[in-house]
């Protein structure tokens, strides 16, 4: 099981960024997949969540109605579309089983003017 995290960057507030997550080895419909991010000094964190079937388990309240997980099957891809970007969602952003295997190196988003 093999997951990759890109798309990061540098974006002003307000901004928006869509991470992807490619998955190879494996059908995303064999496993739950999840965003996680760790911000600069602090744990990291869970943020959202797909079943297997593709339905979302979880979303963090601290980016529900900002960021939106959806995948494509057929790209093998899972997404994280991020909006409304605050200074406090800077973090490596990672894609992960859930519950999470070996870390993968993440992406890195730095929200800031």
């Amino acid at each position: 099981v093999q997951l990759q995290a890109s798309g990061g960057g540098l974006v002003q507030p307000g901004g928006s960024l869509r991470l992807s997550c490619a998955a190879s080895g494996f059908t995303l419909d064999r496993y739950a997949i999840g965003w996680y991010r760790q911000a600069p000094g602090k744990e990291r964190e869970g943020i959202s969540c797909l079943t297997s079937g593709g339905i979302v388990a979880y979303i963090a309240d601290s980016v529900k109605g900002r960021f939106t997980i959806s995948r494509d099957n057929s790209q093998k891809k899972v997404y994280l579309q991020m909006n409304s970007l605050e200074p406090e969602d800077t973090a490596v952003y990672y894609c992960n089983t859930n519950p999470p295997g070996q870390w993968g190196q993440g992406t890195l988003v730095t929200v800031s003017s």
